[in-house]
């Protein structure tokens, strides 16, 4: 572009050359500007209606600014060298300071390098190529938006419906080129892919546009984005809808060049564009704005009294900013001096342009002046406009729609948020407004569909060496190529889950039942060369593979094993009586019993209990007895309480522990013979596996001899060497993958047992890289295991599973012990409630003993009739009397010194003890249980006695 530039500057210079003159300023009071535009485009006629408005919007205000801006306004015909011949014109013949508007990308380029050469300021408000960059063309500034700002946007938009792949449809020029890599880069980000670029040419016909709309049709990807010129994209989008293109499955983006003039398109081609998404400079909306708009229509309609009604475009506004922009950069100069251009001393390449003395200056003013204008916030500072909000719509009808916005701080948004906090989103398609997409379809395009140029899935199948994961043969009728197996129907019943229809056809890898014909490297590498378009069967997922495909989330289970002889044992150990129960558990059961024992025995001491008496291990032995049978000896209310709880805790504890112990007595455990892959690598034992496997290959990784390593092809060649073991011939263990291992001891599970040793992904299917289908199938194959299906498939070809048909594979687990854990919620309720009846007897007993103090060395004393074991327990030298006729049993306890005496005839009193004495605590006056005992023994609680009338028996004699 540099190169043609040059070249039509030379021979421009040379039509040119002789008609120099001396460039003056017209007027002291006038500033010449130059404006170039496409008058014969509606475009170029809405851009002059709009900057002329904007000069006498400008003056209107500003009636004292001197000098004043005289605009020069020159066609360029739609051509880059009349473009270049209308600036040449404008700095020779009218010492333009300014040049305002090339339209086009390619005529602001040739007519800027004029500008860097007389260093005038080139301004285009419509010039969106990236190639325009600023560091080569410093007198250049573009007051829009470069068109790389944009990808951003569209790329989260693709991101938010989760598209995988996006063609690309651009006109072929510069414009139309210059996004294309900020586009794919954008993409690639994301994880999206661009399969095809349709570049269609300015000269193209509509026959040629349909022609590649076809050639489009009979691709999978339905996501495209349009990147071209307004009166291109009409036909385009024209030619789509007759070709059916614009139905229900279809996605269309348009970049900002064509969403931002929507509103000057043809009706009938809005029509053929509804469901079109479209990103746009976002302009707030403003009364000043709303006063112009309706402005403009009257100044339109009167320049252009044959052109429909319209409405002002952001290409209008920002032609309108610009011409202010300048205006009020040139007063805040200050320009004087009327010479505005210097000379050559000496006239150079055949030319007799000067430079600008003005140039330099105004430019910098004009990046320094910021403003709010019509367009929103106006800053040229670094050379062009700082877009921070895309909206985003959705064409309907005869007009658009607003979906959401795009910042480059939030993402995608339903609505916007100035200065206040924005709530959590996630950046799908829920954060923006429903969309009628093509076809007047609510329901989100999936961007991807079956290709309707009669092609079906080629389907890759790969005969291994188990049938029942896979196996295929011709169809002796039709020819064509037939697989089953437990891969075949996961994947039939996934793509039958598919929301969409996937027609599809199975192409035969290897001929025969030996993998030799081809490993699954090579079959996978299939699909990598794109002779097939997904491989199925039992492929394991492994990191080296995902380099040239992808894989699908894994339809197994995942892993390594090795099968190995498996011994039985039983338990014969002489204390495994205590193994039901941890060390913990032992030990804290041991504790609670001695706890409960100590507090029944303090209760029963307050109770006066003379069964809890003697030594310790007689009190041991009882509160065995009472708390395994109970017994009315025990007294005391508060430790009937206690004992309930214990014996609660005592069964449960002993039920579990019985369980157990029988678990542990009763099961046959299987142990491996071989725990660990090293030791067996170490042992230099014989291993095997299938030929051509992953396996094998990882065998070899794990440093195990080759020559250590048998391979097999079928099940019976693996049973039968594992029947003989390594040392007769056979080997020590068989190594696969966790599916056919299952398969193997679904048939031969007695006296052998699986080792897991290695992690892997499991068996996935495999298709090029970026294949949309991918997900889709990984989503269906979720579905699929996730329910019964999975099960009845592998009921089908497996069985009912190898852990029905045999019990015994695989190391049965050891019984777990029982543990402080599962008990401890009842040992928290046994020690609570029994903490808590010893603390309330203490305060009882506590309580009313206080109050009887006062009774030391009182003497209680019965007189009368004939009275019946009158008593009085002394306290602290204090003597208990019995008078009365006949025999006297007195008996009473010795306590601290104190003296029972019995006088009467009969036998003397002897000491025994309280209860056979018939004694009761009466000191405790307020108990129930104790004011009924003392009642019966004749005691009132004010210490006298009480009469029963009749002579009361001698305990000692019987009478």
């Amino acid at each position: 572009m540099e190169r043609a530039s040059q070249i039509t500057f030379f021979l421009l210079l040379i039509i040119h050359f002789g008609a120099a003159q001396n460039a003056t300023t017209s007027g002291a009071d006038e500033f010449p500007v130059g404006v170039i535009l496409d008058l014969d485009s509606l475009g170029g006629k809405m851009t002059r209606t709009s900057i002329l408005m904007a000069l006498e919007d400008f003056y209107a205000v500003h009636r004292n600014y001197s000098p004043k801006l005289v605009l020069h306004i020159r066609d360029s015909k739609s051509n880059n060298v009349q473009a270049a011949s209308a600036a040449l014109d404008l700095l020779e013949n009218y010492s333009v300071q300014v040049i305002i508007g090339p339209q086009t990308s390619s005529q602001a380029a040739f007519v800027s390098d004029l500008g860097n050469k007389t260093q005038v300021p080139v301004i285009s408000f419509t010039a969106t190529s990236p190639s325009l960059y600023s560091g080569s063309l410093p007198y250049f500034v573009r007051a829009t938006l470069s068109d790389s700002t944009q990808v951003n946007s569209i790329a989260s938009l693709i991101k938010a419906y989760g598209w995988r792949q996006v063609v690309p449809i651009y006109e072929e020029t510069d414009y139309g080129r210059g996004v294309i890599p900020y586009l794919i880069d954008a993409l690639q980000e994301i994880d999206a892919r661009v399969p095809y670029r349709s570049v269609i040419p300015l000269s193209a016909t509509t026959e040629q546009i349909t022609q590649e709309l076809y050639k489009l049709m009979t691709m999978q990807t339905r996501v495209f984005v349009v990147h071209m010129s307004p009166d291109l994209a009409s036909i385009l989008f024209t030619k789509a809808k007759e070709v059916g293109m614009m139905k229900k499955g279809f996605v269309w983006i348009m970049t900002d060049g064509l969403t931002n003039v929507i509103d000057s398109m043809d009706p009938s081609v809005m029509d053929a564009m509804n469901g079109v998404l479209g990103v746009k400079f976002y302009t707030p909306k403003s009364a000043e704005l709303d006063n112009f708009t309706i402005r403009w229509n009257r100044r339109l309609q009167i320049d252009n009294p044959n052109d429909p009604p319209l409405k002002p475009t952001i290409f209008e506004l920002w032609g309108y900013d610009t011409i202010w922009a300048v205006a009020q950069a040139v007063e805040n100069l200050g320009i004087k001096n009327k010479t505005s251009f210097q000379k050559p001393a000496v006239a150079r390449n055949m030319t007799s342009l000067g430079t600008s003395v003005y140039g330099p200056d105004l430019l910098k003013t004009i990046l320094q002046y910021k403003f709010r204008g019509l367009s929103g916030h106006f800053d040229l500072s670094g050379r062009q406009l700082q877009a921070s909000t895309f909206q985003i719509i959705n064409v309907v009808g005869k007009g658009w729609q607003q979906i959401g916005f795009w910042t480059a701080e939030n993402g995608i948004s339903r609505r916007l948020y100035h200065g206040e906090a924005m709530p959590h989103h996630s950046g799908l398609a829920s954060d923006l407004n429903p969309v009628i997409w093509p076809g007047k379809s609510t329901e989100i395009p999936r961007g991807w569909e079956a290709p309707v140029n009669g092609k079906k899935l080629r389907v890759g199948v790969h005969v291994s060496v188990y049938p029942q994961f896979m196996t295929s043969g011709k169809d002796p009728i039709t020819g064509a190529t037939k697989a089953s197996g437990l891969s075949i129907d996961v994947f039939e019943e996934a793509v039958k889950r598919l929301p969409y229809a996937l027609p599809y056809e199975y192409v035969a890898f290897g001929t025969t039942n030996d993998t030799s014909s081809g490993g699954y490297d090579d079959f996978i590498y299939q699909v990598y060369l794109k002779k097939y378009d997904v491989a199925i069967g039992d492929i394991t997922i492994s990191h080296n593979r995902t380099s040239y495909v992808d894989f699908t989330l894994p339809y197994t289970e995942s892993g390594v094993a090795m099968v190995v002889p498996a011994k039985s044992s039983r338990t014969n150990k002489a204390w495994i009586f205590v193994e039901p129960l941890s060390r913990g558990l032992w030990l804290r059961s041991i504790g609670l019993l001695f706890y409960t024992w100590f507090v029944v025995c303090i209760l029963e001491l307050l109770e006066n209990n003379i069964n809890i008496t003697g030594e310790v291990l007689r009190n041991i032995g009882i509160m065995t007895f009472f708390s395994l049978f109970g017994d009315n000896r025990v007294r005391h209310l508060l430790s009937r309480i206690v004992l309930i709880v214990w014996v609660f805790f005592f069964l449960v504890l002993s039920a579990s522990y019985t369980a157990n112990l029988a678990t542990m007595l009763t099961i046959r455990q299987l142990n491996p013979t071989i725990t660990d892959i090293h030791d067996l690598r170490r042992s230099g034992d014989y291993v095997g596996c299938t030929h051509g496997s992953y396996v094998q290959s990882l065998l070899e990784q794990l440093n195990f001899d080759k020559s250590k390593i048998k391979t097999y092809s079928t099940y019976d060649g693996f049973y039968s060497a594992l029947s003989k073991g390594s040392k007769n011939g056979g080997i020590a263990a068989f190594i696969h993958e966790v599916p056919y291992i299952r398969l193997f001891l679904a048939r031969n599970c007695k006296g052998y047992t699986m080792v897991p040793f290695y992690k892997a992904a499991g068996f996935g299917y495999a298709f090029p890289k970026g294949s949309p289908l991918v997900g889709d199938i990984s989503k269906a194959i979720l579905s699929v295991i996730g329910g019964d299906t999975i099960n009845q498939i592998e009921k089908k070809w497996i069985g009912v599973g190898y852990e029905n048909n045999c019990n015994n594979a695989g190391r049965a687990p050891d019984p777990d012990e029982l543990t402080f854990g599962s008990f401890r919620g009842l040992f928290k309720l046994n020690v609570a409630i029994t903490t808590s009846c010893f603390v309330v007897a203490v305060i009882i007993y506590l309580y009313p003993r206080n109050e009887q103090r006062g009774q030391n060395g009182e003497q209680a004393q019965g007189n009368g009739g004939e009275q019946a074991g009158d008593r009085q327990p002394g306290h602290n030298g204090g003597q208990a009397q019995e008078n009365g006729g006949g025999q006297a049993g007195g008996e009473q306890p010795i306590q601290n010194g104190e003296q029972a005496q019995g006088n009467g005839g009969g036998q003397p009193g002897r000491t025994r003890k309280w209860r056979r004495a018939g004694w009761r605590r009466a000191t405790w006056p307020k108990w129930g249980a104790g004011t009924r005992k003392w009642r019966r023994a004749g005691w009132r609680s004010d210490g006298s006695t009480v009469s029963y009338g009749g002579p009361r028996r001698d305990r000692s004699t019987n009478k």
